[in-house]
């Protein structure tokens, strides 16, 4: 299979765009389009072919409502760190879309899946949890190239959201995903535009 050059900019473009959406509208989000999604999530790449990603669809008020609990709680302890003007300015971020993004999605790593019979993670059994990394990257662009938003919110207790969602011992959280239509797109992250930080690139260097 060969790609044009007009696919290359395409998929450039959907990098430019993805951006982590914090700003959602409401509306639900069609049932065929999120199995497009879950296809498109299960062609990423993973050690051994291990594939140990595992997703929860947190469709619960209940556990919704605990779950923004527990970032509230969590994003009290981080607006500690600031001070001044800084903290003037953590307090005016938008940190999450929990409360309009009409899918959540809690993202756990297979600690000890039988697919893959180890191959690959003898040295760096962290690969399994790069694995899932990718596995969620693959979800945003798929996502993004499908005109929708997706956000992670990480001010959460990795160790909460285990016993919180009911997931297995062998499930290591890996992230809380909020996904839905975004109320406006952007080409650059919020943070660089409200000067909290710039997105600036990091070269590849020699040794």
């Amino acid at each position: 299979m060969q790609f044009s050059p007009e696919e290359a900019a395409t998929l450039l473009e959907i990098m430019r765009w993805r951006r982590d959406v914090r700003h959602f509208r409401p509306d639900p989000v069609p049932a065929d389009l999120l199995v497009r999604l879950q296809a498109a999530m299960s062609l990423a790449p993973s050690v051994g072919n291990a594939r140990p990603w595992r997703v929860l669809a947190v469709e619960s008020p209940a556990l919704r409502a605990a779950v923004r609990a527990e970032f509230i709680r969590c994003n009290a302890l981080a607006a500690r760190l600031y001070e001044g003007e800084q903290a003037e300015a953590y307090a005016r971020l938008k940190l999450s879309g929990l409360d309009d993004a009409p899918v959540h999605l809690a993202v756990f790593t297979d600690i000890a899946p039988e697919a893959g019979h180890g191959l690959g993670r003898q040295t760096m059994p962290e690969t399994l949890e790069q694995s899932t990394a990718m596995a969620i990257h693959t979800l945003w662009l798929a996502a993004r190239a499908e005109n929708l938003g997706l956000g992670m919110v990480s001010i959460l207790d990795p160790a909460a959201l285990g016993p919180l969602l009911g997931a297995p011992p062998s499930w290591r959280f890996s992230a809380y995903l909020c996904l839905g239509w975004p109320e406006f797109t952007d080409d650059t992250p919020l943070l660089h535009r409200v000067d909290w930080q710039h997105n600036t690139p990091t070269p590849w260097q020699p040794v």
